[in-house]
């Protein structure tokens, strides 16, 4: 026969991690996820794994997977669009302007195999989901403002749908645009 147990110690609890950078850290990691396993693949599970933090993390932050997806294809596109906007307004004039463009294309929006998979991704998700067609709008809004700092706004608008149009030719081609062709669309389209 057994006694009355003698009660337990207390567990103390454990100190809960101060982690500020938690939020902007499953962004970053839902973009990585995004780029590796395309939007399909990006779970809640997948992108807490990435940022190493538990998986309560999400919900706690997030409210959704799409508030996830926008806030992480959102900081894509701004970070492209600095890019744009500080080699634009680098230029001095209307030829300068021109190179820009061609740098921008040919460098930045193609030097990059993460952030061009990220772009398609995004191009893609948009097609399906309104929300992210804001975060793509919001983002050819500011595309266009910095054309326009050199270009009329028809001519901004065509020259960021045929920017968008190389990008997404070359990234899904196996035989991609070179520098040089790119140089000559863009002359060509400018004449």
């Amino acid at each position: 026969m057994s006694g009355p147990t003698a009660p337990r110690p207390p567990v103390p609890r454990r100190p809960r991690r101060h982690d500020p950078g938690r939020r902007e850290r499953l962004i970053d990691a839902a973009l990585t996820v995004i780029a590796e396993r395309g939007v399909a693949g990006t779970t809640h599970r997948e992108i807490a794994r990435a940022a190493d933090v538990p998986l309560g993390s999400m919900t706690y932050h997030f409210a959704s997977l799409d508030e996830v997806l926008a806030e992480a294809f959102t900081r894509h596109a701004d970070s492209v669009a600095r890019v744009f906007e500080k080699r634009l307004r680098a230029a001095r004039d209307r030829e300068a302007a021109v190179d820009a463009v061609i740098t921008l294309v040919a460098d930045d929006l193609l030097g990059s195999r993460h952030d061009l998979v990220l772009s398609v991704e995004l191009y893609v998700a948009a097609a399906r989901n309104p929300a992210l067609r804001t975060v793509t709008q919001a983002w050819m809004a500011r595309s266009r403002q910095a054309l326009e700092l050199h270009f009329d706004a028809t001519t901004a608008r065509e020259l960021d749908a045929l920017i968008e149009g190389l990008v997404l030719h070359s990234a899904l081609s196996t035989d991609p645009m070179t520098p040089e062709q790119i140089r000559h669309a863009v002359h060509r389209f400018l004449r």
